[in-house]
């Protein structure tokens, strides 16, 4: 991989910061998809999240398949940081990011493997659990639907996540091979 490469072409996106790292660096923990099942009204209804995506212990296989990450965050301003429906509806830009800086590391010749923000909302109504996903290729499950704890990842790379007033951090993890 030509990584002086991939990183100009990082830089011409609205990618706050990045960090290489090895997926062994992860920190999982089956308290994240509690969290996914008790709070979360996407559990059991999406293949992008638990219990489709697997146990944590089978996402953590999956994950560690992958030798390499790439960290990724962008920020959105919103207008209420209280309004939970108003700010997931913002966060399509950082979605789109993801796809390019995927699809970037894919034209280098690696396979990937996205995590991002979504519980998958591509579809109006997701098929699960009746029917295969109608679109994998271009669903990304969410980060923490696989155990990750990802902002102890984004303090240990010394990410600025907290950005203050009404800006939102975006993150997506992008394994691959």
């Amino acid at each position: 991989m030509d990584r002086e490469k991939l990183e100009a072409q990082l830089g011409r996106l609205p990618i706050v910061q990045y960090a290489f790292f090895k997926t062994e660096e992860l920190t999982f923990t089956p308290k994240v998809q509690l969290v996914c099942e008790t709070d979360c009204p996407r559990y059991g209804a999406s293949w992008a999240c638990p219990p489709a995506v697997g146990t944590v212990e089978e996402c953590r296989e999956r994950c560690l398949s992958y030798p390499h990450a790439l960290l990724i965050a962008t920020m959105t301003e919103v207008e209420d940081l209280a309004d939970v429906e108003g700010t997931l509806a913002a966060r399509g830009p950082h979605e789109e990011v993801t796809r390019q800086v995927s699809a970037l590391l894919r034209a280098q010749g690696a396979e990937t493997y996205p995590l991002s923000t979504e519980s998958c909302a591509i579809c109006e109504v997701c098929t699960y659990p009746s029917a295969p996903c109608r679109r994998p290729e271009q669903m990304f499950p969410c980060v923490e639907s696989h155990g990750i704890l990802i902002l102890d990842t984004a303090e240990r790379l010394g990410f600025d996540y907290q950005p203050g007033g009404n800006l939102v951090s975006w993150f997506s993890l992008l394994l691959y091979r």
